[in-house]
């Protein structure tokens, strides 16, 4: 009896180690799995981490901790697949203000034909060229040189790279503001059709839909507001929980397309830190200026004033106080080709009023409804 009741606890024993080893199993199987994934997801992000770096930029007396600081950054839009792979123009550029602890971000986009002094070039071009000229340096140092405020961080993205994320998020739905059609990008022959109102676009779509600009009765105006728009609708997708099951496809584009000096590590302390930021919240800055012919080439030539009014918004944005002294010598930098008998006349016309910002609606997914407020101003 002792030897049989001896028996059964024994094989008990040995049951119970069988299903601690087998769930042991279990979890080292779903933890290697996960481990494995994040490892591989963690290494491609790794290549994003490349190209120009500094410690800061030259108009900050210390370097920024982005998790805890306002920040600037420059977005760029490359057109590297018509360079092979070399230094191409920026179609696309963006300046944001990042305040990681009231969620707040700004967004400001310097239409590419902006003619401004190149920094390292003695000489004044459309500010697209900068990065063609220099790569990353010399397109952060002739922003910096034209806003003067300072550049902390860049991040920069080809098209192949733009159509890749919209695609790796499942795609994006806009509100097309009217009917336009642009040529693919893939195939020349190709045209891509859109219509007014709501409309689901997937990465070749999306590119043809921001790159747009000759159709659009407010020109570099409209193709920057549904750049923002499509960004917003990005962002929204990047805060679905849909997107979670596609971190895989997301990281390997991005990992491949996009590069940036910010350290990977604070990227994804600065992502969770902003999880609960809401696009539509976004502050938009618009930049005034003219379109001129100078010499057989079409320029943009930004406004003194309102370029001004920009920079004493973006100071506010980072804490700083607006220096009356730099301001006043922009005046003169920004645009020596400007008339400065014209000049002189607006600042009269336009008084103490214009040190107040004029401001963009937020960007939304609602294209037509920006589109229509612009039409009736």
């Amino acid at each position: 009896m002792e030897e049989r009741y001896y028996h059964l606890q024994n094989s008990r024993i040995k049951k119970k180690r069988r299903r601690k080893f087998f769930y042991f199993l279990i979890f080292l199987f779903l933890f290697g799995s996960v481990g494995l994934y994040i490892l591989n997801s963690y290494s491609s992000l790794m290549g994003m981490y490349s190209g120009f770096t500094r410690e800061k930029s030259d108009l900050r007396t210390a370097d920024v901790e982005i998790t805890k600081e306002p920040f600037t950054i420059l977005i760029m839009g490359i057109e590297d697949y018509a360079t092979d792979g070399q230094n191409g123009r920026t179609d696309s550029l963006m300046f944001a203000t990042v305040n990681p602890k009231t969620q707040k971000i700004s967004l400001m986009s310097i239409p590419r034909d902006s003619r401004v002094p190149i920094v390292g070039k003695n000489k004044e071009d459309k500010i697209n060229a900068a990065h063609a000229y220099g790569g990353e340096e010399m397109a952060i140092k002739t922003v910096e040189g034209f806003l003067k405020v300072p550049v902390d961080h860049y991040l920069k993205i080809d098209f192949q790279g733009f159509k890749g994320i919209v695609d790796a998020v499942g795609g994006v739905t806009v509100d097309v503001p009217f009917d336009f059609w642009e040529r693919s990008d893939v195939d020349y022959y190709k045209k891509i059709e859109f219509k007014q109102g709501q409309q689901e676009l997937n990465g070749e779509e999306a590119l043809a839909y921001v790159r747009m600009r000759k159709q659009d009765p407010n020109g570099d105006y409209g193709r920057a507001a549904r750049q923002r728009q499509l960004l917003a609708a990005v962002a929204q997708k990047l805060n679905s929980t849909s997107t979670v099951f596609k971190i895989k496809d997301l990281t390997e584009v991005v990992g491949k397309y996009i590069k940036t000096d910010i350290p990977i590590s604070d990227g994804l302390a600065l992502y969770n830190k902003l999880s609960g930021f809401d696009p539509s919240t976004m502050q938009t800055f618009k930049l005034e200026g003219e379109d001129k012919k100078i010499g057989g080439i079409y320029y943009f030539l930004p406004d003194p004033i309102g370029v001004e009014t920009v920079r004493n918004e973006i100071k506010k944005e980072l804490g700083e106080t607006a220096n009356s002294q730099e301001n006043s010598t922009t005046k003169t930098e920004s645009n020596p080709s400007s008339n400065s008998n014209s000049n002189e006349k607006a600042k009269k016309e336009t008084g103490q009023n214009q040190n107040k910002t004029q401001t963009e609606p937020p960007p939304s997914t609602n294209a037509h409804a920006e589109w229509i407020m612009r039409n009736q101003q």
